[in-house]
């Protein structure tokens, strides 16, 4: 039995779409979400800069005494998941693995939308993902530009959101996907937004958060690592950016618990 929390980090308040499915998960378990904040957004940073700022934030987990830490963020998945493992061996670290695999087992038409960041999409677990599974289906890959931005300005639900989103979705559309999968964990929060551009249109978006959640509870059991039964979680929240974007990271979260 180990009563450490599970770390958590991404660039900013998208990881909370994976803190949320770990709670949920386990909620016997103490966690510590680190939201970068400062730097925030990645998505287009050079891969040297971004693995720095992945390493900065998975020292400062590791010095609060984390047992296990999830890169809640696909681009510095993309750019650091092997850096890290390999410095900060034998700690289990969960990173984001594209939902490729399992839209390109469940399209009927054979069409595959993925919206990711220009950093994840450039990178080369995205091209190996997309070229072991998807053999024979087209994969529409499309940055969503802007909607890391609009998440952490809290416009999820404006006008200009819903223009953002139709102008990623729409050529994935048009060529007749039937699965989007959702390559940054800021998407989901615009979850309601993609759901009504896709209403009527059959098409499933794909959200890998629960799979990162079914990770951790293997990895936790793997290595005995589980809390004390009944012991009552902490929560906490850090940044690189301040009070105020700590207290929105935590405000976030919390509202988004349920």
């Amino acid at each position: 039995m180990n009563s450490a929390p599970i770390g958590i980090y991404d660039s900013g308040l998208g990881g909370l779409t994976v803190w949320r499915e770990v709670r949920r998960a386990l909620p016997g378990e103490s966690l510590l979400y680190l939201g970068d904040g400062k730097n925030c957004p990645y998505g287009s940073r050079p891969r040297e800069e971004i693995v720095r700022l992945a390493d900065e934030a998975v020292a400062a987990l590791v010095a609060q005494g984390c047992k296990l830490v999830v890169v809640a963020c696909n681009t510095a998945t993309a750019a650091a998941i092997d850096f890290l493992r390999a410095k900060y061996a034998p700690m289990p670290i969960v990173g984001m693995e594209p939902a490729v695999k399992p839209a390109c087992l469940a399209t009927r038409s054979g069409v595959v939308g993925v919206l990711a960041t220009e950093r994840s999409l450039d990178g080369d677990l995205f091209r190996r993902t997309a070229a072991l599974y998807g053999k024979g289906i087209e994969v529409v890959a499309v940055p969503g530009r802007g909607f890391v931005e609009l998440v952490e300005n809290s416009r999820e639900s404006t006008p200009e959101a819903e223009e953002c989103v139709r102008r990623a979705v729409g050529p994935m559309l048009e060529r007749g996907a039937d699965q989007i999968v959702l390559g940054c964990t800021h998407y989901p929060f615009l979850l309601p937004v993609l759901e009504r551009v896709v209403a009527g249109r059959g098409v499933a978006i794909v959200d890998p958060s629960p799979a990162v959640a079914r990770r951790v509870v293997e990895l936790l059991d793997r290595f005995e690592l589980r809390a004390d039964a009944g012991r009552v979680p902490a929560y906490g929240f850090l940044t690189f950016a301040g009070e105020t974007y700590r207290l929105r990271l935590e405000q976030k979260a919390m509202a988004s618990a349920d």
